[in-house]
């Protein structure tokens, strides 16, 4: 389980903590509420608003006031609730859209010792090359990867999103039934994800990288 677990310790200079820059921390902190709310919007869709309950809650009801509806008219008006949660849902998707820009952004302003592909470099060449703190490098090197997975996910669901929501402008999108699945697949993948983060966070907190939740807000102290 250690591998999982974000490192406290600047693997370039270990008798340091990492120190986290405001626009990184504030893009982690926006995307963690923004991913959350789009989470639950599918999770609401798919429970309180689903369409084809609501259909026949909406027929009973009525038909309890003695106002008779056609199937279709009782799907009709679930839809337009369930189209509701999925208006949100989409401008979630395109906030989601514009922090990674911004994540993008800030990656290529960030300080040299903080980029993601500099930690990612610096990782693999600590464990392979001059073989130094290779227990660190090493972990370093499986959160970093991890991460840049991650990141490679959002984009993905992301940009097949942002294909959903234009599909009704763009015939040759809507021809792509690949998309949605695509897009579905990865929502499951970012879920796992974010278990295996949190679980790292904890385990880390109990171990030797405690107050790694608190740098993430306050940016990180220099000294251990």
């Amino acid at each position: 389980m250690a591998v999982i677990e974000p490192p406290i310790k600047d693997i370039q200079n270990p008798k340091r903590n990492k120190k986290y820059s405001a626009p990184l921390r504030l893009w982690h902190w926006l995307s963690a509420a923004v991913i959350t709310g789009s989470l639950l919007t599918v999770l609401l869709d798919s429970t309180l608003t689903n369409s084809h309950t609501n259909a026949g809650i909406i027929k009973a009801q009525l038909a309890d006031n003695k106002v008779s509806v056609t199937n279709d008219q009782a799907r009709q008006a679930a839809h337009e609730i369930s189209d509701k949660v999925w208006t949100v849902h989409t401008w979630f998707g395109y906030t989601l859209a514009a922090l990674l820009l911004f994540r993008l952004i800030v990656e290529f302003f960030q300080l040299a010792d903080q980029k993601l592909i500099r930690r990612i470099k610096s990782a693999y060449h600590q464990y392979h090359i001059i073989k130094k703190d290779r227990e660190l490098a090493r972990h370093e090197l499986a959160v970093k990867l991890l991460y840049a997975t991650f990141y490679i996910l959002l984009t993905i669901m992301a940009v097949t999103g942002l294909c959903l929501a234009f599909e009704d402008d763009v015939p040759a999108l809507k021809a792509i039934h690949a998309i949605r699945e695509i897009h579905g697949f990865c929502m499951y993948l970012i879920i796992a994800f974010i278990v295996v983060h949190l679980a790292g966070v904890f385990l880390a907190e109990r171990k030797d990288s405690k107050g790694i939740v608190s740098d993430m807000i306050n940016g990180g102290s220099e000294t251990i």
